[in-house]
């Protein structure tokens, strides 16, 4: 096949999105493998990264390094020489908080056919185990760094009625938990997932202030996403706030004759979270945890965690203070 002449549109050309693994070699799709091998070459923003994970697979196609600094220049060049040009980071997939985004962009200016595979990336699954109300997120990459722009961005976090993923490096994990408790409020629930899929992933869940001290005792290592929950029966102004609600028209705490309180939420709140926690797929001791971090007392969000462990039909519900593993 003769190559286009230099400076021709690269008509009929193909750029494919490839997500790689985030951790664990073998979380990749089959046709990931099958795009890895009948590209003409890989295009990797690592190419060292990208090779462990073409060996590991016993992937022969040729491999050229195109990252950040050298998309703009060497871009163009690759896509016009190559029909079907893959594309991998370094983890997770392509375009997600890293030049990923930027290729496509280029691609499409040039009129080349891009198209993006399904596969891992990283704050799904951290917002799926943080435990916290999911079905509605805002996705934050990376905060910046300093300046008004961080400041407005953590005030936007603060103010939202769902959860918020964020990514954010080991060594600036503490001073970002801090930022969050002063903009959300100390008592705002969240998570911190590290090295998802990895062999030593682990998940933190609790306040942002409980967060933020354990994690400056013990700094992190590994990726790590931050999962912030909603303000809406998550921070501690909304807690108040929702109390202040649950109290009004009820006369003195205590009165024989006021409905029970479930925490800090009125007793609707509290099952509307525990039906959209099952929704999820939350069942047992997570959706209890969930519940308690939102804001529910300890018995009613075994109640709860009781009434919706399982859709109906679907066998016996689990107890939530069963300590069982289901491997």
């Amino acid at each position: 096949m003769t190559p286009p002449a230099p400076g021709d549109p690269p008509q009929g050309h193909l750029l494919t999105l490839v997500p790689t693994p985030i951790g664990h070699l073998d979380d990749i799709t089959l046709r990931a493998l099958a795009v890895l091998r009948s590209a003409d070459v890989v295009a990797a923003e690592d190419t060292r990264r990208s090779r462990i994970l073409l060996d590991r697979h016993a992937i022969a196609t040729p491999l050229v390094r195109l990252d950040a600094h050298t998309i703009a220049a060497r871009g163009p060049a690759i896509l016009a020489r190559h029909r079907h040009v893959a594309y991998v980071t370094d983890a997770g997939t392509p375009g997600i908080s890293d030049p990923g985004a930027e290729l496509a962009r280029l691609a499409i200016g040039l009129g080349v056919r891009v198209e993006a595979l399904p596969g891992p990336t990283a704050f799904v699954p951290a917002l799926v185990l943080s435990g916290l109300p999911v079905h509605r997120f805002a996705f934050e990459g990376f905060l910046p760094r300093k300046g008004r722009e961080r400041r407005a961005r953590l005030a936007a976090i603060a103010e939202r009625d769902h959860a918020t993923a964020l990514y954010e490096s080991a060594v600036r994990l503490p001073a970002t938990l801090a930022d969050l408790a002063e903009a959300c409020g100390p008592e705002r629930p969240a998570a911190v997932a590290r090295e998802l899929s990895k062999r030593f992933e682990t998940v933190e869940r609790g306040s942002l202030a409980g967060l933020g001290e354990t994690f400056a005792a013990a700094p992190a290592r590994g990726e790590i996403v931050v999962v912030v929950g909603p303000a809406s029966g998550g921070g501690g102004d909304a807690r108040a706030a929702a109390a202040g609600a649950g109290r009004a028209g009820t006369g003195h705490e205590g009165d024989a004759g006021a409905d029970p309180r479930v925490g800090t939420l009125e007793p609707d709140a509290a099952e509307a979270l525990a039906r959209a926690g099952a929704a999820e797929g939350l069942w047992g001791r997570d959706l209890r945890a969930a519940l308690e971090a939102a804001g529910v007392d300890r018995d009613a969000a075994y109640r709860l965690a009781v009434r919706h462990g399982r859709r109906a039909g679907s066998g016996p519900k689990p107890d939530p203070e069963a300590d069982t593993d289901d491997g």
